[in-house]
């Protein structure tokens, strides 16, 4: 079987999710089908050929969904092992295992970051469920200070999974908050912005970097992404080749988003994510190719496309509530508006997003 797809070839895609939703409208576009594996609701199941509702533990519907597809990606971190087992003996799997295993467990990936010579933040490891819990995280609160937040090693995002220990008088509330799971603690870093690049490689060994968004959170959950971000070229330069370095050394294709601090003593990787982004939705109405497209170009073995940026945007995410601003926001000039097809408008729920166009792009 060749590695680069034809159009009418089927994509795969784990994750029935807003991204898994518009990995398969990029894909759609460059004509291919789309297939999606997803336990429970699935609202790119609307926009797809294809849509198998089953647990990752059914072993003949994981196995119907590898045989009708061509290649397989995903959409979210956290498919179980033995799925991909399963899928992998059968089909393709792009980005590889070696990303999902990083990925997955916080400890291991700032283990790997470190060791490939990137910085991040202090931390230390921490058996939340331990007997002796308490000593365990007095011990690690001696070494890497507070303020600090302990996170879940698993699972945790938008801000789920995390408790803020500001002095030993919170640690026994941040224990409780983990539920007995494997933790692990990190220092507070003082940084002056947060900057994420969108990085994609091709079966090919090309890299091609989106420009550095600029990130605000609130209550946990990614707010806005301004682009261009203010930092300066040297800065932009060097968050490039961070997300060059952790591509290469994950052997990795497809897009790759990398959350890192600016701080005085330069930058600090965050997290990483190894996949499609929420911090570069903004690639569909700035630049001239978008996040999605640029996976989908990725995974199928065509060429990468150079993602040149040619508006000033900001991405605000609409979570919960905020779907009541829908009508006003579709009137508005330059705003280009994306729904995820939720129904539900639940606190804290992304229900969709919108990037306002404010100018042409320029240098910074």
């Amino acid at each position: 079987m060749s590695d680069v797809l034809k159009p009418g070839q089927t994509i795969g895609i784990l994750g029935g999710g807003q991204l898994g939703r518009m990995l398969a409208m990029a894909a759609a576009r460059l004509g291919f089908h789309t297939h999606i594996y997803e336990p429970g609701a699935a609202p790119a199941g609307e926009v797809a050929q294809n849509t198998t509702i089953a647990p990752y533990d059914d072993t003949d519907a994981l196995e119907a969904f590898a045989r009708s597809v061509d290649v397989v990606t995903y959409e979210f971190e956290n498919v179980p092992t033995d799925a991909l087992d399963r899928i992998e003996a059968l089909v393709p799997f792009r980005p590889n295992r070696k990303a999902l295993a990083v990925s997955q467990d916080r400890l291991t990936e700032k283990t790997y970051l470190q060791d490939i010579g990137l910085n991040v933040a202090p931390f230390a490891a921490l058996d939340a469920g331990a007997p002796d819990a308490a000593a365990l995280l007095a011990q690690a609160l001696a070494e890497v200070g507070t303020p600090s937040i302990l996170k879940t090693r698993r699972l945790g995002y938008d801000g789920k999974g995390q408790a803020r220990i500001m002095g030993p008088h919170d640690g026994r509330a941040a224990l409780d908050a983990m539920a007995g799971a494997e933790a692990v603690l990190e220092a507070f870093v003082e940084f002056d912005r947060e900057i994420s690049v969108i990085a994609a490689r091709g079966m090919d060994n090309i890299i091609a970097c989106f420009e550095p968004g600029e990130n605000v959170h609130k209550d946990g959950i990614l707010h806005t992404t301004t682009v261009p971000a203010n930092i300066d070229a040297d800065t932009r330069a060097r968050a490039f080749g961070i997300a060059g370095t952790i591509l290469a050394a994950l052997d990795y294709v497809g897009v790759l988003g990398v959350e890192l601090f600016q701080t005085r003593d330069g930058l600090i990787v965050n997290e990483i994510a190894p996949r499609v982004h929420n911090s570069g939705h903004w690639t569909e109405a700035g630049a001239v190719i978008d996040q999605f497209e640029q996976h989908i170009r990725a995974i199928a073995g065509w060429p990468l496309v150079d993602p040149v940026r040619h508006s000033d945007v900001v991405m605000t995410n609409l979570i919960g509530d905020d779907l009541a601003q829908v009508q006003g926001i579709s009137g508005e000039t330059g705003a280009k508006l994306h729904l995820y097809g939720k129904t539900d408008a639940r606190p804290g729920r992304k229900m969709g997003h919108v990037t306002r166009v404010t100018g042409p792009a320029k240098d910074r």
